[in-house]
């Protein structure tokens, strides 16, 4: 089966057919900039660029960087907040709409580093935000926000995003300290046992992963930044 697996991210809104039984893309990934402010009209616009762009008439899944609840958008943390209370399964034409972290996960759960992992598997994206999605024994714990678990004070994505990274100008092993103890925190709350480290800087995770030092062990997702695309075309039923 074929889907069109569309990403919104804070940053870039990126699609791509995908063979859900591969877990591969079948064509080159077209990535437009999110416009800014990220509101539904100027979004959904995107996202129908993106359909038009591949001639694409079939089923389609669509990620959101917030919970989703039977379609509908309940928060917006890294978007315009607008978006609270929108139908995004209507505005998006009868797409499948999940939250973004929730379906680079189940990518990675089906395709990545999490096949046949047992056990709580915990996979973060750090981007714009960061994302969490949470797997029981391979089943999802749906619309979990570990960004905004509380750190000195603060969401913890403020401190330990790939965003406040740059922000910040922080060096990779002042921000790996960062995560470190952001993880730590997590760990002692959930005692996972494995963390998938995903979202954009996934690719670069040799700059950092080496200052990250937790009990639990911690692996970059496999599927890289493709995750989320993956995830949203396997979401569809």
């Amino acid at each position: 089966m074929e889907v069109l697996g569309i990403d919104i991210g804070g940053s870039g809104i990126k699609g791509a057919p995908v063979d859900t039984a591969s877990g591969q893309l079948t064509q080159e990934r077209l990535r437009i900039p999110t416009p800014q402010p990220a509101k539904p009209q100027g979004v959904s616009e995107v996202v129908v660029e993106i359909v038009k762009h591949f001639g694409w008439t079939g089923p389609v899944g669509v990620t959101f960087p917030g919970v989703v609840l039977n379609g509908v958008i309940m928060t917006a943390a890294n978007v315009h907040h607008s978006w609270i209370g929108v139908n995004a399964t209507k505005l998006f034409d009868g797409a499948t709409v999940l939250n973004d972290a929730d379906a680079a996960g189940i990518a990675e759960m089906r395709f990545g580093e999490g096949q046949g992992r047992e056990g709580t598997v915990i996979m973060l994206t750090f981007g714009t935000g960061i994302g969490s999605a949470v797997f029981a024994d391979g089943v999802l714990v749906p619309n979990t926000e570990f960004g905004h678990l509380q750190i000195h004070g603060k969401d913890a994505e403020l401190r330990a995003s790939d965003r406040a990274r740059e922000e910040h100008g922080l060096t990779w092993e002042k921000w790996g300290g960062r995560v470190e103890e952001y993880l730590r925190h997590v760990e002692m709350l959930f005692w996972p046992s494995l963390f998938v480290i995903g979202g954009g800087v996934s690719k670069k995770a040799d700059k950092f992963l080496p200052y990250v030092h937790v009990d639990t062990p911690i692996v970059p997702a496999r599927l890289r930044n493709e995750a989320g695309i993956i995830g949203a075309a396997l979401a569809v039923k």
